[in-house]
């Protein structure tokens, strides 16, 4: 049995987590197990999850699996999620993250010299933990498995499918879950969408992050000493 933990929190983007367990669970010796602190509930854009792990009482796991989202941040500046998500790093055989998540893992010190996925958005804070970004869907690094943003959570998946179980039952969960994408615009990249799109959606997510960048930067700081 392969046992991946999700560690959760307020303001998490619910399908940076959602979409890797739909697509792990579908393997019947996988067991996911989503957690915060004290195992309390957590909400997201309107949506509330609970009956979750306490994350502090998770011994170790196989696989760690960090979702990004707004909420990050508050997360990156918890000791006691912190202390959690070094101590499960330390002993996982994968360390992975979606979208924004990789910068919670480099503020935990594990991406240093490392290459890193992270949302669009969100990648050139990476360098300020040691991290080195990559603007690829899903990145790996030695034991490090890193998609980018939100919906490359499902790419993700499937690649940390491919490496626990190989590429046949990657494939059959692919095929059950008819996993087919074929978006009816192409403007689900950076470099592909209008500049139009692309100058809105900057605008819009530089709203949400507000003072974010400089405190992940402080936090980087410090971890310099």
């Amino acid at each position: 049995m392969t046992t991946v933990v999700i560690p959760v929190y307020d303001e998490v983007t619910q399908l940076d987590f959602t979409a890797p367990h739909q697509f792990l669970t579908m393997i019947p010796d996988i067991k996911v197990l989503v957690a915060s602190l004290g195992g309390g509930p957590v909400t997201s854009q309107g949506l509330s999850f609970g009956e979750l792990a306490d994350l502090e009482a998770i011994e170790t796991c196989d696989v760690l699996c960090v979702p990004g989202g707004l909420g990050a941040i508050h997360m990156m500046e918890n000791a006691r999620f912190m202390a959690a998500v070094r101590r499960l790093a330390d002993g996982a055989t994968y360390v992975t993250s979606v979208c924004s998540g990789s910068l919670i893992l480099g503020a935990a010190g594990v991406l240093k010299g490392r290459r890193a996925a992270c949302h669009w958005a969100w990648r050139s804070l990476l360098p300020d933990f040691g991290a080195i970004p990559d603007d690829s869907r899903v990145v790996r690094d030695g034991n490090i498995i890193t998609g980018g943003g939100v919906t490359a959570g499902a790419d993700f998946a499937l690649t940390l499918i491919s490496e626990l179980r190989g590429e046949d039952a990657a494939q059959c969960v692919q095929l059950a879950l008819e996993y087919e994408p074929a978006p009816p615009f192409n403007a689900g990249n950076a470099h592909t969408a209008p500049t139009h799109i692309r100058y809105s959606v900057m605008a819009q997510m530089g709203e949400q992050m507000g003072d974010t960048p400089n405190r992940m930067k402080a936090i980087a700081a410090g971890m310099r000493g």
